[in-house]
């Protein structure tokens, strides 16, 4: 596979990583995660029942160290600020050393709206996003971000 097929693969997989919770996660989006390292993916994570923990905090959580130089590919832009003050999802994937993020969709709620892919981008994680967008929009028809 070229990267641009490894790419494509992979996000198809956080697709369905997420697109297995919809629905049970409150008003938060169902959002899938996968880390990759080397070709192979390290982890996984969905939004949890009831919306928390969100799909980068639990891969992260499974991956360890493992994440430092990882790409993530994300359904949903991540969080950028969180409600209860707590390290967002951009901090949290920097903190860890995650080299790229490649995200599917952006999330126009207030905690996100292009704050998370700039925590990202100014902690020098590389960030590409768009990345099968229509695919993933499906999955987000009926979320209402937070304004």
């Amino acid at each position: 596979m070229t990267a641009a097929a490894d790419d494509i693969a992979f996000m198809r997989r956080a697709i369905a990583v997420a697109a297995a919770n919809v629905g049970r996660t409150g008003e938060n989006p169902s959002v899938g995660c996968l880390l990759v390292k080397d070709g192979v993916v390290i982890a996984e994570g969905v939004t949890a029942e009831g919306g928390r923990p969100h799909a980068e905090e639990r891969a992260l959580a499974a991956a360890g160290a493992d994440a430092h130089g990882a790409t993530a590919y994300v359904t949903l832009e991540p969080c950028g600020a969180r409600s209860s003050g707590a390290a967002s999802c951009a901090e949290r994937l920097a903190a860890a050393g995650v080299a790229r993020v490649a995200v599917a969709c952006a999330d126009a709620s207030k905690f996100a709206a292009g704050l998370g892919a700039g925590r990202l981008a100014a902690a020098g994680v590389a960030v590409e996003t768009g990345l099968l967008a229509d695919e993933a929009a499906a999955l987000y028809a009926d979320y209402r971000p937070a304004r």
